[in-house]
């Protein structure tokens, strides 16, 4: 259930991103269930059997959409990661640039929320379908915390780009539902939570607290298991704290 190679001639590009632009419009004005791949390749003017080449259902249309939104999110964190050192700001620009990258699908989104909820559909972010984008934005947040002075034992440093990015699934959530005035609401979230997220990363590794973190990790990577989350970052860089 993934999209075809992107073409590499300029009129394949083309084909391709007028179908999936057309596709998004449909679905905002008819809803998903009432957009058929059919109507896409009318409205864009290709044939049906041309449509089909380029995306093979709706639903591949849907994770074409999600990759380029995942995709902006990469662009925009790259200043981020090169000017900010310290874990707590990286994080905030990182979820900063979350926020303005998805700010222009804030309707699209609300629209797709009812199929993508679904444990069953492959729109879902935990699914088979989902797996390359998350695995990808996973090993964005290993890229947080790679890199700064962050001590922390090196169980939680194993879980932790999971733990961060279920953290970002739910702030989403919220975007999705905050009606807010330029989502007013969904940037005081952040800003209130990644501090705390911090401070408890940080209380996380004190000596007294690192059996409980322990405990917690490996309950944490069961579950990882059982969900097929994946694991993030490539290893090379070992946590700075060694257990006690």
């Amino acid at each position: 259930m993934t999209p075809r190679a992107q073409p590499t001639t300029g009129k394949g590009a083309e084909t391709r991103a007028r179908i999936l632009e057309t596709s998004l419009r449909l679905f905002l004005e008819r809803g998903y269930e009432g957009t058929t791949m059919r109507l896409i390749a009318k409205d864009a003017g290709v044939s049906v059997g041309n449509a089909y080449y380029y995306f093979k259902s709706k639903e591949t249309l849907i994770q074409a959409f999600y990759r380029r939104t995942h995709e902006e999110h990469l662009v925009a964190c790259v200043a981020v990661l090169e000017r900010e050192k310290g874990f707590e700001d990286r994080l905030l620009g990182v979820m900063h640039a979350k926020l303005t990258t998805i700010e222009p699908y804030h309707r699209f989104s609300g629209i797709l929320f009812k199929t993508a909820a679904d444990p069953e559909s492959p729109l879902n972010p935990f699914s088979e379908a989902s797996l390359p984008t998350r695995r990808e934005s996973t090993t964005l947040f290993a890229q947080v915390i790679e890199g700064t002075k962050l001590r922390v034992t090196k169980d939680l440093w194993a879980e932790l780009p999971n733990l961060l990015w279920i953290y970002h699934m739910g702030v989403v959530l919220f975007w999705i539902h905050d009606r807010s005035e330029g989502r007013r609401r969904t940037t005081m979230l952040v800003e209130r939570t990644v501090p705390l997220i911090a401070q408890v990363v940080r209380l996380g590794s004190l000596p007294l607290l690192r059996s409980m973190t322990r405990r917690a990790t490996a309950f944490l990577a069961e579950l990882r298991e059982e969900a097929g989350l994946p694991e993030a970052g490539d290893g090379t860089q070992e946590a700075p704290l060694e257990d006690a």
